[in-house]
């Protein structure tokens, strides 16, 4: 669907992108970059720019492929890919500055604040502005959320003959379970998150995740990191993962093979939040794509990727909405409720996991 069907053309002041409150800046992109433009306007220059590089937003996560498809069928915007977690974006934000290979990125929800804490982020707020909540916005549009995701299981029926289903099934098991990097990505910091809360305690008292996890360590149950290749070949029984990915997964690999569940007891929701480099090269296709991402077309998108989209307004397909899991495996699922307490624990999590958690990995 073509997105100028989706738009409003005329919204000047609904489309007004902000500009970073420090004007002393240096930055040739920023202090380039009018405070009034139209959304014609923007998508003329991002048409001129030709190109939209991303990080952290590859093909197979959340279905970003047919969006990117759609960007360059609609507008002509090439794009390149580079995947990497939520912490070493903003560490590539950071390092590059003015020779910036990245326009926008993918973090999740912890990490906007950082980043515009950072000064690394260009405010865009879309003409969707008003169709977001509250708790998934900056206010000035330095970040914004496009989906959700909530921590589930992906089990191999090929390894594990009695899937689990709650984290006490997973604690009382024998076989391998797997999160990935937790010192660095935001879907293995949740993950913990996760698991404290099933045992007692929340984003302010992340220990009984971390307990959890040393446990299964020590046990020699932790393994490498839940790729499509590592799940393909048979070599994770288990991975704690969003949502969304699991059903990628699952759909990518054979439908049959694995199970996903939402384990029972609890489990943590959050979003993913887009995140424009302060210093791209392509700072208007970057806010083209963001615009694109929160349309009808590019939240449909995301939701054939098994994301749920974060505006509750969409209409979406019926064979859309089958893809996704059932409403009630997410009775037990809640979202944070104190973000700001969050974003000091995830500070925390990477020397607690290092030191509490992988001294035991074997």
């Amino acid at each position: 669907m073509a997105i100028q069907k989706l738009w409003k053309k005329s919204l000047v002041g609904v489309l007004a992108i902000s500009m970073l409150a420090a004007c002393s800046d240096s930055s040739p992109n920023a202090n380039d970059i009018k405070s009034d433009l139209t959304l014609d306007e923007i998508t003329e220059k991002a048409k001129q720019e030709g190109t939209v590089n991303s990080v952290g937003m590859p093909d197979t996560w959340a279905n970003w492929v047919e969006t990117w498809q759609e960007l360059e069928t609609e507008y002509t915007l090439k794009h390149q890919d580079t995947d990497m977690s939520s912490a070493e974006e903003l560490a590539k934000f950071e390092a590059e500055k003015d020779d910036a290979t990245a326009d926008i990125g993918d973090v999740g929800i912890a990490f906007g604040p950082i980043a515009k804490d950072k000064g690394l982020t260009l405010p865009y707020k879309t003409s969707y502005w008003d169709d977001i909540p509250d708790w998934a916005k900056d206010e000035e549009g330095h970040w914004i959320v496009g989906y959700t995701g909530t921590i589930a299981f992906l089990t191999d029926k090929n390894n594990v003959k009695n899937p689990p289903t709650s984290w006490e099934d997973l604690k009382n098991g024998d076989y391998h379970v797997s999160i990935g990097d937790a010192l660095t990505a935001n879907q293995a910091q949740f993950a913990i998150l996760a698991a404290a809360m099933a045992f007692g305690g929340d984003e302010s008292n992340i220990q009984p995740g971390i307990d959890f996890f040393a446990e299964l360590a020590k046990q020699g149950r932790l393994q490498g990191d839940p790729t499509v290749a590592n799940l393909e070949k048979g070599e994770i029984d288990v991975a704690i993962l969003w949502d969304f990915n699991a059903l990628g997964y699952r759909h990518q690999i054979d439908e049959q093979r694995f199970d996903v569940v939402i384990p029972s007891e609890g489990s943590v929701t959050s979003g993913y939040a887009t995140v424009i480099n302060k210093y791209a090269k392509n700072p208007h296709a970057a806010m083209l794509t963001r615009e694109y991402i929160l349309s009808d077309a590019g939240q449909e998108n995301l939701a054939k990727g098994y994301a749920r989209p974060i505006r509750e307004n969409v209409q979406l397909p019926q064979e859309v909405k089958d893809l996704l899991l059932p409403a009630d495996m997410y009775k037990n699922a809640q979202p944070v409720s104190d973000q700001k307490q969050w974003e000091e624990t995830t500070k925390q999590i990477p020397q607690m996991y290092q030191e509490q958690v992988l001294i035991h990995a074997k």
